[in-house]
C-alpha cells in the first residue's frame, strides 16, 4: 500500500510496552480493516501488560474499540468503507455446539482481539465483518468505544435472573464497569442503587451521575451500611465489580434472603469464605452468579450489544464522566505505567485520537 506501516502499542514481554511500526494488516475474505478512533483500556489489560502476560507475545492489546471501516476483504458484505463501527472482539469458531446455539461467548475454540490476536491499541486492526456493529449518529466514536464494557455490565444484570424493578441493588466497585452496572440497574427500575468504593473520587463521579447511596468501606463497613439502610433485609442483587476478595465477602454479606451475588470483577487473588458466611449463603438460599462477556447476534437480535448501543445513542447510558484520560498511542506507555504504579488515579483511559472518515485516504490507506 505504499506506506511505512501502522503505529501500534506493542506488548513485547511482561512489563515491556513500546510504540512500534507494524506492517499494514490485510483484511482476508469476510474481514474488514478498521481505522481505530478510540480504544479503551480494560481492567484486564493492565495485568496482561504488566504482571501476567498474554496468550502470545508480542501482542497488540485492546478489545474495547470503535472506528471507521477503511477497507474490505473479498466478500465483505453488510458494511461499506467509511462506515462508523464498534467491534465485538470475540471471534467464534462457528462449529461447536455453543456456536450452533448462538451462544458465541461460550465457544469452545474462540479467538479474541486484543488478547489472543492483535487488537485495538493501534491505528488499524482487522476484524470479521460479522463482528462489526454500526454506530448510529446519536453516538460519537469515543462513546462507542465504551460499548463493550456497557454490554458486559448489562449482561451481568440480565443473567442473574432477579427482577430489578422496585428492588435494592448494591454495586461493589465504582470503576467504569461498576458505574455502568449501576446505571443499568437504575434504567431497569431498581428502587435504590448503593455504590461502594474505597476511592472518594470514584464516589464523586457516582454522585455526579445522580447516585445518592454511597459508602466508602475504608471508613464504614459497606455490608453494615447496607443492612442498616435496608432495615436488615439486604439487597436483591449485589454485584462484585472490583475483583477484590474483601468486596466479594462484603457482597455476600449484603445479599438478602434469596438474593443474587453477581461475580463480575476479574479476581485479583484467591478468596477464602468463612464457614459462617457459607452457612448464611446456604440457609438464606443466596445464589452466586457467574458472568462473562456479553451476548451478540449476527442476525440483529435483541442482544446485549444492540441494547447497549441504543442506550448510549439515546443518552440513557452516560459514558463521558467515566473517561478520566484520553491519550495518543505515543503518550500511552508513560500514562499506563503511571496508572500501574498508582502515581495517576484513572478511571477509563481511552487511547487514540478524534477521527474523521475523510482523513483515511490522507494516512496512506486508500478507501
Amino acid at each position: 500500500m505504499g506506506w511505512a506501516g501502522v503505529k501500534a502499542l506493542v506488548l513485547e514481554a511482561v512489563g515491556q510496552i513500546a510504540v512500534r511500526r507494524l506492517p499494514v494488516p490485510e483484511p482476508p475474505a469476510g474481514w474488514a480493516l478498521v481505522r481505530v478512533a478510540w480504544c479503551g483500556v480494560c481492567g484486564s489489560d493492565m495485568p496482561r501488560m504488566f504482571t501476567k502476560g498474554a496468550h502470545r507475545m508480542p501482542l497488540v492489546c485492546g478489545h474495547e474499540f470503535a472506528g471507521v471501516v477503511a477497507a474490505l476483504g473479498q466478500g465483505g458484505q453488510g458494511v461499506a468503507v467509511g462506515d462508523r463501527v464498534a467491534v465485538f472482539p470475540l471471534i467464534w469458531c462457528g462449529a461447536c455446539a455453543a456456536c450452533e446455539a448462538g451462544a458465541y461467548v461460550q465457544c469452545e475454540a474462540y479467538d479474541y482481539l486484543g488478547s489472543r490476536r492483535d487488537g485495538g491499541f493501534a491505528e488499524y486492526v482487522v476484524a470479521p465483518v460479522r463482528n462489526l456493529l454500526s454506530v448510529p449518529s446519536g453516538a460519537d466514536l469515543a462513546a462507542a468505544a465504551m460499548l463493550e464494557p456497557a454490554a458486559v455490565a448489562l449482561h451481568a444484570l440480565r443473567g442473574c435472573g432477579a427482577p430489578l424493578v422496585g428492588s435494592d441493588v448494591a454495586v461493589f466497585g465504582a470503576g467504569p464497569i461498576g458505574l455502568l452496572t449501576a446505571q443499568w440497574a437504575r434504567i431497569m427500575g431498581a428502587a435504590r442503587v448503593i455504590i461502594s468504593d474505597v476511592v472518594d473520587a470514584r464516589l464523586e463521579t457516582a454522585a455526579d451521575l445522580g447516585f445518592r447511596c454511597l459508602v466508602n468501606p475504608s471508613r464504614q463497613s459497606a455490608a453494615d451500611h447496607i443492612q442498616e439502610i435496608t432495615q436488615g433485609a439486604g439487597v436483591a442483587v449485589a454485584v462484585e465489580a472490583a475483583g477484590v476478595p474483601q468486596t466479594l465477602l462484603a457482597a455476600i454479606r449484603s445479599a438478602g434472603r434469596g438474593g443474587r451475588v453477581v461475580l463480575l470483577g476479574n479476581p485479583s487473588s484467591d478468596v477464602t469464605v468463612p464457614a459462617t458466611l457459607l452457612s448464611r449463603v446456604m440457609r438464606q438460599e443466596i445464589v452466586l452468579c457467574g458472568t462473562w462477556n456479553s451476548t451478540y447476534s449476527v442476525h440483529g437480535g435483541a442482544d446485549d450489544w444492540r441494547a447497549a448501543m441504543a442506550a448510549i445513542a439515546s443518552g440513557a447510558l452516560i459514558t463521558e464522566p467515566l473517561v478520566s484520560h484520553r491519550a495518543s498511542l505515543d503518550e500511552a506507555p508513560d500514562l499506563l505505567w503511571a496508572v500501574q504504579n498508582r502515581t495517576v488515579v484513572a478511571s477509563k483511559v481511552l487511547l487514540g485520537a478524534p477521527l474523521e472518515p475523510a482523513l483515511l485516504g490522507r494516512e496512506g490507506i486508500e478507501p
